[in-house]
Protein backbone atom coordinates (compact mmCIF):
# COMPACT_ATOMS: atom_id res chain seq x y z
CA UNK A 1 0.00 0.00 0.00
CA UNK A 2 3.02 2.32 -0.06
CA UNK A 3 5.86 3.30 -2.25
CA UNK A 4 8.95 6.02 -1.25
CA UNK A 5 12.41 6.79 -1.69
CA UNK A 6 15.10 8.28 0.52
CA UNK A 7 17.79 10.35 -0.77
CA UNK A 8 21.05 12.82 0.34
CA UNK A 9 22.19 15.40 -1.92
CA UNK A 10 26.04 14.63 -2.12
CA UNK A 11 26.67 18.28 -2.76
CA UNK A 12 24.44 19.85 0.39
CA UNK A 13 24.52 16.95 2.83
CA UNK A 14 21.09 17.52 2.86
CA UNK A 15 18.56 14.21 3.18
CA UNK A 16 14.32 13.62 2.20
CA UNK A 17 11.87 11.37 1.79
CA UNK A 18 9.02 11.00 -0.04
CA UNK A 19 6.18 8.57 -0.02
CA UNK A 20 2.75 8.14 -1.12
CA UNK A 21 0.29 4.95 -0.55
CA UNK A 22 -3.49 4.33 -0.65
CA UNK A 23 -4.11 5.24 2.93
CA UNK A 24 -3.83 8.78 4.62
CA UNK A 25 -1.88 10.20 6.08
CA UNK A 26 1.07 8.14 5.12
CA UNK A 27 3.95 10.42 5.87
CA UNK A 28 2.62 10.79 9.40
CA UNK A 29 3.81 7.01 10.11
CA UNK A 30 5.99 6.39 7.47
CA UNK A 31 9.05 9.20 7.26
CA UNK A 32 11.80 10.29 9.29
CA UNK A 33 14.53 12.05 9.01
CA UNK A 34 17.26 13.88 10.79
CA UNK A 35 19.83 16.31 10.36
CA UNK A 36 23.28 15.62 9.61
CA UNK A 37 22.26 11.77 10.05
CA UNK A 38 20.13 10.67 7.67
CA UNK A 39 16.64 9.03 6.85
CA UNK A 40 14.94 6.19 7.48
CA UNK A 41 11.59 4.74 6.05
CA UNK A 42 9.37 2.67 8.53
CA UNK A 43 5.94 0.96 5.62
CA UNK A 44 4.04 -1.55 5.23
CA UNK A 45 2.09 -2.63 8.37
CA UNK A 46 3.91 0.34 9.65
CA UNK A 47 5.67 0.39 13.43
CA UNK A 48 6.30 4.42 13.61
CA UNK A 49 8.81 3.56 16.69
CA UNK A 50 11.02 2.08 13.93
CA UNK A 51 11.74 5.36 12.32
CA UNK A 52 13.41 7.51 15.70
CA UNK A 53 15.18 4.48 16.50
CA UNK A 54 16.83 3.76 13.42
CA UNK A 55 17.92 7.33 13.14
CA UNK A 56 19.48 6.94 16.88
CA UNK A 57 21.37 4.24 15.25
CA UNK A 58 22.30 6.27 12.28
CA UNK A 59 23.58 8.87 14.88
CA UNK A 60 25.87 6.43 16.31
CA UNK A 61 27.70 6.05 13.08
CA UNK A 62 27.13 2.80 12.74
CA UNK A 63 26.41 2.94 8.98
CA UNK A 64 22.99 1.73 7.46
CA UNK A 65 23.51 -2.08 7.02
CA UNK A 66 24.77 -2.25 10.56
CA UNK A 67 21.62 -0.13 11.90
CA UNK A 68 19.34 -2.08 9.74
CA UNK A 69 20.57 -5.26 11.05
CA UNK A 70 20.31 -3.83 15.03
CA UNK A 71 16.66 -3.38 14.30
CA UNK A 72 15.73 -6.22 12.45
CA UNK A 73 17.43 -7.86 15.84
CA UNK A 74 15.51 -6.32 18.13
CA UNK A 75 12.40 -5.00 16.84
CA UNK A 76 9.06 -6.45 17.65
CA UNK A 77 7.06 -8.09 14.82
CA UNK A 78 9.67 -7.05 12.47
CA UNK A 79 8.66 -9.68 10.13
CA UNK A 80 5.35 -7.41 9.22
CA UNK A 81 7.57 -4.53 8.51
CA UNK A 82 9.30 -2.90 5.64
CA UNK A 83 12.44 -0.74 6.06
CA UNK A 84 14.90 1.40 4.49
CA UNK A 85 17.98 3.22 5.61
CA UNK A 86 20.41 6.26 4.39
CA UNK A 87 23.45 7.53 6.54
CA UNK A 88 25.76 10.15 5.93
CA UNK A 89 27.60 8.92 3.64
CA UNK A 90 25.20 7.63 1.50
CA UNK A 91 25.06 4.23 2.28
CA UNK A 92 21.54 2.43 2.02
CA UNK A 93 19.98 -0.22 3.51
CA UNK A 94 16.52 -2.08 2.95
CA UNK A 95 14.57 -4.70 3.99
CA UNK A 96 11.19 -6.22 3.66
CA UNK A 97 9.84 -8.87 6.39
CA UNK A 98 8.54 -12.25 5.49
CA UNK A 99 5.03 -10.92 6.24
CA UNK A 100 5.38 -7.89 4.06
CA UNK A 101 1.97 -7.48 2.14
CA UNK A 102 1.40 -8.10 -1.59
CA UNK A 103 4.04 -7.61 -4.50
CA UNK A 104 6.62 -5.83 -2.84
CA UNK A 105 10.29 -4.68 -3.77
CA UNK A 106 13.15 -2.91 -2.63
CA UNK A 107 15.79 -1.04 -4.93
CA UNK A 108 18.95 0.92 -4.15
CA UNK A 109 21.05 3.27 -5.98
CA UNK A 110 23.33 6.39 -5.44
CA UNK A 111 22.64 8.42 -3.17
CA UNK A 112 19.41 6.86 -2.72
CA UNK A 113 17.28 3.35 -2.11
CA UNK A 114 13.29 2.83 -2.75
CA UNK A 115 10.75 0.55 -1.70
CA UNK A 116 7.36 -0.30 -2.09
CA UNK A 117 4.19 -3.22 -1.08
CA UNK A 118 1.23 -3.73 -2.31
CA UNK A 119 2.61 -2.51 -5.56
CA UNK A 120 1.50 -3.02 -9.58
CA UNK A 121 4.77 -4.65 -10.09
CA UNK A 122 7.96 -5.16 -8.57
CA UNK A 123 9.97 -2.54 -10.95
CA UNK A 124 8.33 0.48 -9.09
CA UNK A 125 11.46 0.89 -6.74
CA UNK A 126 13.92 0.78 -9.56
CA UNK A 127 12.15 3.01 -12.22
CA UNK A 128 12.36 5.26 -8.32
CA UNK A 129 15.50 5.16 -8.53
CA UNK A 130 16.05 5.47 -11.94
CA UNK A 131 14.57 8.43 -12.32
CA UNK A 132 16.05 10.00 -8.69
CA UNK A 133 19.97 9.45 -10.83
CA UNK A 134 18.17 10.40 -14.07
CA UNK A 135 17.79 13.95 -12.52
CA UNK A 136 21.33 14.39 -11.20
CA UNK A 137 22.06 17.98 -10.64
CA UNK A 138 18.63 19.47 -9.52
CA UNK A 139 17.78 20.68 -6.09
CA UNK A 140 17.37 17.36 -3.71
CA UNK A 141 13.30 18.13 -3.53
CA UNK A 142 12.70 18.29 -7.26
CA UNK A 143 14.57 15.09 -7.33
CA UNK A 144 12.16 13.32 -4.69
CA UNK A 145 9.33 14.45 -6.43
CA UNK A 146 10.73 13.37 -9.81
CA UNK A 147 11.41 10.04 -8.13
CA UNK A 148 7.61 10.22 -6.88
CA UNK A 149 6.42 10.64 -10.30
CA UNK A 150 8.49 7.92 -11.66
CA UNK A 151 7.29 5.01 -9.56
CA UNK A 152 3.64 6.44 -10.38
CA UNK A 153 4.59 6.01 -13.87
CA UNK A 154 6.09 2.80 -13.59
CA UNK A 155 2.64 1.53 -12.02
CA UNK A 156 2.71 2.53 -8.20
CA UNK A 157 0.55 1.03 -5.79
CA UNK A 158 -1.72 -2.19 -7.25
CA UNK A 159 -4.80 0.44 -6.66
CA UNK A 160 -5.42 4.45 -5.97
CA UNK A 161 -2.98 6.44 -3.86
CA UNK A 162 -4.75 8.89 -1.47
CA UNK A 163 -1.75 10.23 0.07
CA UNK A 164 1.88 11.32 -0.23
CA UNK A 165 4.58 13.52 1.44
CA UNK A 166 7.75 15.13 1.22
CA UNK A 167 10.51 15.41 4.04
CA UNK A 168 13.37 17.19 4.00
CA UNK A 169 16.12 18.27 6.23
CA UNK A 170 19.15 20.11 5.53
CA UNK A 171 21.19 21.95 8.05
CA UNK A 172 19.08 23.40 10.30
CA UNK A 173 17.35 21.46 13.48
CA UNK A 174 14.29 21.06 12.01
CA UNK A 175 12.75 19.88 8.93
CA UNK A 176 13.08 22.47 6.38
CA UNK A 177 10.42 20.80 4.18
CA UNK A 178 7.72 18.71 6.01
CA UNK A 179 4.95 19.03 3.36
CA UNK A 180 1.97 16.70 3.27
CA UNK A 181 -1.15 15.87 1.68
CA UNK A 182 -3.12 13.75 3.53
CA UNK A 183 -6.07 12.72 1.63
CA UNK A 184 -6.11 13.81 -1.63
CA UNK A 185 -7.60 12.07 -5.19
CA UNK A 186 -4.84 13.18 -6.81
CA UNK A 187 -2.04 13.17 -3.94
CA UNK A 188 1.16 13.47 -6.13
CA UNK A 189 0.48 16.15 -8.77
CA UNK A 190 -0.75 18.04 -5.43
CA UNK A 191 2.47 17.40 -3.42
CA UNK A 192 4.10 18.67 -6.86
CA UNK A 193 2.46 21.74 -6.60
CA UNK A 194 3.00 22.12 -3.17
CA UNK A 195 6.52 21.28 -3.56
CA UNK A 196 7.12 23.82 -6.51
CA UNK A 197 5.28 26.94 -3.95
CA UNK A 198 6.95 25.88 -1.20
CA UNK A 199 10.82 25.76 -2.63
CA UNK A 200 11.75 29.10 -3.45
CA UNK A 201 10.53 30.35 0.23
CA UNK A 202 12.15 27.86 2.00
CA UNK A 203 15.35 29.09 2.71
CA UNK A 204 14.01 32.43 3.56
CA UNK A 205 12.19 31.02 6.58
CA UNK A 206 15.26 29.53 7.59
CA UNK A 207 17.22 32.39 7.95
CA UNK A 208 13.44 34.12 9.79
CA UNK A 209 14.57 31.67 12.37
CA UNK A 210 17.97 31.98 12.42
CA UNK A 211 18.67 35.45 11.91
CA UNK A 212 15.29 37.53 11.50
CA UNK A 213 17.24 41.20 11.27
CA UNK A 214 18.76 39.90 7.75
CA UNK A 215 15.63 38.03 7.12
CA UNK A 216 13.54 39.03 3.63
CA UNK A 217 10.67 40.66 3.64
CA UNK A 218 7.33 38.48 4.06
CA UNK A 219 6.29 38.03 -0.26
CA UNK A 220 2.55 37.58 0.59
CA UNK A 221 0.44 39.68 3.19
CA UNK A 222 -0.76 37.14 6.32
CA UNK A 223 2.34 34.51 5.90
CA UNK A 224 3.63 33.42 9.48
Amino acid sequence: MTFSLLGRCAGTGAFGMVVSSSSTAVAARCAFARAGVGAVASQNITDPRLGPAGLDLLAAEIGAQAALDRLIATAPDVAYRQLALIDRNGDTAAYSGAKTLGIHATAQGRDCVAAGNLLANDGVPAAMVAAFEGSTGQALGDRLVAALRGGLDAGGEGGSVHSAGLLLVKDAAWPVADLRVDRSVDPIGDLAALWARWAPEMDAYITRALDPSTAPAYGVPGDP
